[in-house]
């Protein structure tokens, strides 16, 4: 018998289609679909963030004025702002403010939030409605929130200091003292900010198995041992979003500070998001680059903070 020799295709040789590579698949609908829904996402992160963002970071690395913000032609003097920023006297006093400001409100926010949650959580008549009561503070315009604040501490006709004097207290210049300014600011955004604590951590006990609390109770704990030992491990997840997002939060107030006692009297109650407004738009001189320095600071506070909370998310993952 003779064996058959089948001949090369050279069309795969001589620029023919190769027969064994692999064929490109092309798009199938739902891959445009999925890029249809992803454009308008994308197209505002990229305006509405990624470009005020860099426009912030230029701003911080030239020397701007008025004229040359409309014209555009800022000379580049890199971290020379930021230096102006650390060497002015309302640097440490910002810091500090900004610091305080920011652990006290959270600590008493995440408290009360959680004490308020753990209330609730009873399911007692009328709970409901009473949760529902909590989320005013939440849901008022700032600017409203903070009006009713500066009128409740003004120092002569306020509510406050009405109350103080039919016990017997001497009045408060809450909003005019350096002594006053700073606490007046942190009463007034930690019960804004309360409601928000009590909605996230009342939707995290609410995943926690009701049959933990029987089983402990069965074996004699009383209230406080299943809270520590039970309610509030359980509960790490969600307290730490919340204290996260708290955090980022707090770190940008303006609305409260500003409305309230702009800052003042003599810094007193400044904080880094007060300041960088005050150096962009609250001069007749305004310092663009200073004032967005100091603005990229708490973008990185915040930045630093995530990428600890991510982290440490991966941890207890891995764990």
């Amino acid at each position: 018998m003779t064996a058959t020799l089948q001949k090369p295709d050279h069309r795969a040789t001589f620029g023919g289609p190769d027969p064994t590579a692999p064929r490109r698949r092309r798009p199938t609908s739902q891959q445009w679909a999925a890029w249809a829904f992803l454009t308008p996402v994308t197209l505002y992160l990229v305006l509405f963030y990624a470009y005020p963002l860099y426009r912030n970071l230029d701003l911080s690395l030239r020397h701007y004025t008025v004229r040359s913000f409309v014209q555009g032609d800022a000379p580049f003097t890199g971290l020379a702002n930021y230096r102006t920023v650390l060497d002015d006297p309302t640097f440490a006093p910002a810091l500090l403010h900004t610091v305080v400001f920011t652990a006290v409100c959270l600590v008493f926010q995440y408290a009360l939030g959680l004490a308020l949650a753990v209330f609730f959580n009873q399911h007692f008549r009328l709970s409901a409605t009473l949760r529902a009561l909590f989320l005013v503070p939440w849901l008022l315009p700032l600017i409203v929130s903070a009006s009713t604040w500066s009128w409740m501490l003004n120092s002569e006709s306020g509510v406050v200091n009405a109350l103080l004097s039919a016990v017997g207290i001497d009045p408060v210049n809450w909003l005019t003292s350096p002594d006053w300014s700073l606490a007046s600011v942190i009463i007034a955004n930690i019960w804004i900010g309360v409601p928000f604590n009590l909605v996230v951590l009342y939707s995290g006990l609410q995943s926690i198995p009701t049959s933990l609390y029987e089983a402990a109770a069965i074996d004699g704990a009383n209230a406080w041992q299943r809270f520590w030992r039970i309610t509030f491990p359980l509960l790490r997840p969600v307290s730490a979003i919340t204290l996260l997002l708290g955090l980022v939060y707090t770190l940008k107030v303006f609305d409260i500070i500003w409305i309230m006692t702009k800052g003042g009297p003599a810094d007193s109650s400044t904080t880094f998001a007060t300041w960088s407004y005050q150096l962009g738009f609250g001069n007749l001189v305004p310092a663009f680059g200073p004032g967005a320095a100091v603005g990229n600071l708490l973008v990185v506070a915040a930045l630093v903070f995530g990428l600890i909370y991510v982290r440490v998310q991966r941890k207890q993952a891995l764990s």
